[in-house]
């Protein structure tokens, strides 16, 4: 199959009659063969409906619906699971998405030898309460992650079928793919610039709990990626340095008190007086958890069914 479709939903039985009869105008006109999945995040409304009549029209149309409403990143790996297609190109169901960019998407990806596609909305329909924070978020991404994309909330990519069988999307990550993908060997990323239209039915999933989500999932995955199979590194290095830092200012306060004792010959005040002797007590304290921490992760991770699981491109001799 050449090209699969997939679009995450919720509630969006309105877009859904009007995006699927365009995506058959376009790629029909590509000549291509192609699948369209349509993946139902615990949609409350008729959704499912919709989906299962389209699919009773054109057996291209494929639909798969979860019990209840998981997020996002969830229904992507679903569908990319599922998805058939030597490309696979992901949008939005609310038809702020433009069908029409598939052509070119899909040339890019199979003429150009881009492993991801990226869209850029350059020019948005989105109120600021929206655009301010994705514009905040897009600088923090790019700085953090060293993908030079403008856009990463954009739902219009696409990709190899190499790239989606070889990631695994979960909690909020959706935002972060090219970031994991570029992490798994794939850095031939490309941005394409695409028409964003305003919306016409349903209501925005943005919110400003997503927006600082958002933020603390680039932490988790910046982590996981450099620490996960090597916690120890991270954990054990803090926690050492926090424990030497404490022992040498126990070991400054103790000192100070026998210089007084023993050199001076006079009084010196009790240890326990001082806020130092506590700052000491507490690092040393905080170094021998972080450190324990980071021994526990480590058996952790030498028992994980994962723990020598490697992407393999080609064999020789085998």
């Amino acid at each position: 199959m050449d090209l699969s479709i997939v679009v995450p939903l919720l509630n969006e039985h309105e877009s859904l009659p009007i995006l699927a009869q365009r995506l058959h105008a376009v790629i029909g006109a590509m000549g291509l063969k192609y699948e369209v999945l349509f993946i139902d995040d615990g949609s409350t409304d008729a959704s499912w409906s919709v989906i299962r009549r389209l699919s009773d029209d054109d057996a291209r149309v494929k639909g798969i619906r979860f019990g209840r409403n998981y997020g996002k990143s969830p229904a992507l790996n679903e569908g990319f699971r599922a998805a058939q297609g030597d490309v696979v190109i992901t949008m939005d169901a609310d038809l702020q998405d433009d069908p029409a960019e598939i052509p070119e998407l899909y040339r890019m990806i199979r003429e150009e030898g881009f492993d991801l596609v990226s869209g850029w909305k350059k020019k948005r329909y989105d109120p600021i309460t929206k655009t301010l924070p994705t514009k905040l978020f897009n600088w923090t991404t790019r700085r953090a992650s060293g993908v030079k994309l403008h856009d990463f909330n954009c739902g219009l990519k696409a990709y190899r079928k190499e790239v989606v069988k070889s990631i695994e999307v979960f909690g909020e990550m959706h935002r972060y793919i090219p970031f994991i993908a570029k992490k798994e060997g794939f850095g031939h990323i490309g941005e394409k610039v695409v028409q964003h239209h305003p919306r016409k039915y349903g209501k925005t999933k943005f919110g400003f709990d997503r927006f600082i989500n958002g933020f603390l999932d680039l932490l988790t995955i910046t982590f996981v990626f450099r620490f996960g199979r090597k916690p120890m590194h991270f954990f054990g290095a803090v926690g050492t340095f926090m424990f030497v830092l404490g022992f040498f200012s126990a070991a400054w306060v103790i000192g100070e008190k026998l210089w007084h004792v023993y050199v001076l010959h006079h009084a010196a005040p009790r240890v326990s007086d001082q806020g130092l002797f506590y700052v000491a007590l507490t690092a040393m304290i905080i170094g021998v958890q972080l450190f324990t921490m980071g021994f526990v992760a480590e058996l952790v991770r030498r028992y994980s069914p994962e723990r020598n699981a490697y992407r393999v491109t080609e064999r020789a001799g085998l």
